[in-house]
């Protein structure tokens, strides 16, 4: 890659489109209704035959207390969603747990905090012009892991995808592949990142995931504590390499 700006052709074009993307906390009916179609249309595309309510691609686990659904626009139109998931000793609902639950309650009874990004889906019919997309949307999770000082950030993917967490997050595979697990029919394999040891060597290879405090806040914060819930949130990872 040709250096710009002391920085990869990469880390600058990705910064490039990070000037159009806004964050959006998803709370209204409304705005669950857009999820749930962009959720359908991406499993759909994937050959993911995941089980709807009645129609739609909501689930309870939405409306878990320590559950932040995010919605990610670009040009105002939502192209991106992410469920994240704060995991801890008490309170340990989340989808990988699930799945694999020997291997969380060993990291839960070990006194850790994890961070379960799941329910990814992204607009299949804006790759091509947004390759980078998959880097913004979990961006998010940079941000819960920094928010609320995890020590674990877990990934159940499919075999096929393994490959890109070690490579950007420095994830190792704990378990898996499951084989045709029960509601998606696909396997899956469970991957954990060591926090501590590999956020900092993620923030100098992509330095588009650091995010300020304040955009943390905005993102994880209670509606108590912020007073206003912010209606967009634009990313302040710019400012970070600025400064």
């Amino acid at each position: 890659m040709t250096p710009t700006n002391g920085m990869s052709s990469f880390n600058s074009k990705l910064f490039d489109v990070m000037d159009r993307i806004e964050y959006r906390r998803i709370i209204s009916a409304e705005d669950f209704e857009d999820v749930s179609s962009l959720r359908s249309k991406a499993y759909k595309r994937a050959k993911m035959h995941v089980p709807s309510n009645n129609g739609l691609f909501v689930d309870d686990a939405d409306f878990d207390p320590q559950a932040y659904v995010f919605g990610i626009y670009c040009d105002e139109q939502l192209i991106s969603t992410l469920r994240i998931h704060h995991v801890t000793p008490d309170h340990r609902d989340c989808p990988s747990r699930n799945l694999f639950p020997k291997e969380v309650d060993a990291f839960l009874d070990a006194g850790m905090t994890l961070i379960d990004p799941v329910r990814h889906a992204s607009d299949p019919d804006v790759f091509d012009d947004l390759p980078s997309l998959p880097y913004l949307t979990l961006r998010i999770a940079t941000m819960a892991i920094e928010y609320f000082d995890a020590d674990r950030c877990l990934s159940f993917v499919p075999p096929r995808h393994t490959a890109f967490y070690r490579r950007v997050f420095g994830s190792k595979q704990v378990a898996g592949p499951l084989l045709n697990c029960k509601g998606y029919d696909i396997d899956f394999s469970l991957l954990a990142a060591d926090v501590p040891n590999e956020l900092p060597k993620v923030y100098r290879r992509y330095p588009f995931f650091r995010s300020q405090p304040f955009e943390q806040r905005m993102m994880f914060a209670s509606p108590d504590e912020l007073g206003t819930m912010p209606l967009t949130i634009r990313p302040t990872a710019r400012y970070l390499q600025a400064a």
